[in-house]
């Protein structure tokens, strides 16, 4: 009997990240996400998810400097991203130029455990100087290069505007990339581990989780939102529009989850950031919008009898654009996070490696003989 979207199909044992989808809850090697996103930096849990513990200061110190030292992109391949059409989504790009930087990476076919862990470092950073080079230079501006004294969070918001963040955009922006460093085994990191048990390189690996996570029922979905709270464009309106997208039968973006069957325990962080940034910037309204569009969906879902809550993606929306994010580049911000946990993966998946290979069950017919093309 088949499992459709492999439904509850185990395919992996796993030591990076739990989920536990009927109680809410999300670990990383056994620590709560509401704890690390709280209390440790991106970069400790980069070291958390690749080494299975969380650093001491020499550790961190020394990922923090391979991780800035490893973000410079080569020339070559900033030239690509100057190549693509102006309208080129972000993502596209985005898939682009990571494989691309196989071509300057002197390791990208070895395939040693010591050299993929390097290589791991590098594409972690590298998606985060890619990611702020495609928005500068579509929009006509050189790309900035990373700077040594800066974490990557920093990097990223640096890179973006030429402007150093402030303690609390950095500190923001840093536990967003935490939030979204890693969930179990989700489309994009599967396609990773598929690629990977092939022993394809990590290049190959890595570009294939960002072609799956660019697709809308994916990644993506945060941008949906944004595009929803800026339709809404009022805290009046949100009950109205609700009921009458309900009423149509449409799905409101950032709610739901394919595994949760409770809160997503990233949710209630990002509405805590979201509510400092709007409060630091004197404009709540796209967090009162937010607000409102919850209240709402859990008033109509009970009376439908259903459990629907808020996800990861409802309350990081506006986040990123009230840190000045541009809403298409909101995904290749999800995939700059998510490197550090598709990495882990690859790692993991080549420690005991066995090809990956499901069946499929036919439902076609079984017997049939062909006819000649004549008579046909």
């Amino acid at each position: 009997m088949s499992a459709k979207g492999l439904e509850g199909v185990v395919a992996a044992q796993t030591r990076i990240s739990k989920v536990m989808g009927e109680e809410g809850r999300l670990i990383y090697g056994g620590y709560e996400i509401d704890d690390l996103a709280r209390n440790t930096s991106f970069e400790e849990v980069c070291h958390l998810l690749w080494y299975g513990e969380l650093p001491d200061r020499a550790a961190l110190d020394r990922l923090r400097s391979e991780l800035v030292n490893g973000a410079r992109v080569d020339e070559r391949v900033l030239g690509i991203v100057r190549a693509a059409p102006p309208k080129t989504h972000p993502m596209a790009t985005l898939r682009t130029a990571v494989s691309a930087l196989a071509y300057s990476d002197p390791e990208a076919e070895d395939m040693t455990p010591e050299a993929n862990q390097r290589k791991a470092i590098r594409l972690t950073g590298q998606v985060v100087t890619l990611t702020a080079a495609i928005d500068r230079l579509r929009k006509g501006k050189d790309p900035i290069a990373p700077r040594e004294d800066l974490g990557l969070a920093a990097n990223l918001l640096y890179m973006l505007t030429g402007e150093e963040p402030d303690t609390d955009a950095e500190r923001i922006m840093d536990a967003a990339l935490t939030l979204h460093a890693e969930h179990g085994l989700n489309a994009s990191t599967f396609a990773a581990r598929v690629t990977a048990a092939t022993l394809a390189d990590l290049h190959s690996a890595v570009t294939s989780a960002i072609g799956t996570l660019k697709g809308p029922l994916h990644g993506g979905a945060n941008e949906r939102v944004m595009r929803m709270l800026l339709e809404i464009d009022r805290p009046e309106n949100a009950a109205t529009w609700v009921t009458e997208a309900l009423g149509r039968g449409e799905k409101i973006m950032g709610f739901g989850h394919r595994v949760y069957r409770a809160l997503d325990p990233r949710a209630p962080i990002l509405k805590e950031l979201a509510g400092k940034l709007s409060a630091r910037g004197g404009d709540t309204r796209w967090l009162d919008i937010s607000e409102q569009v919850q209240q709402v969906m859990a008033r109509e879902m009970q009376a439908r009898g259903k459990k629907i809550y808020p996800n990861v993606d409802f309350f990081s929306a506006s986040v990123y654009y009230t840190l000045g994010i541009e809403m298409d580049l909101f995904t290749n911000i999800f995939a700059s996070a998510r490197m550090a946990g598709w990495t882990a993966h690859v790692l993991e998946q080549w420690q005991d490696n066995r090809l990956i290979r499901p069946r499929a069950e036919y439902i076609g017919p079984e017997r049939r003989e062909v006819v000649p093309i004549e008579k046909r």
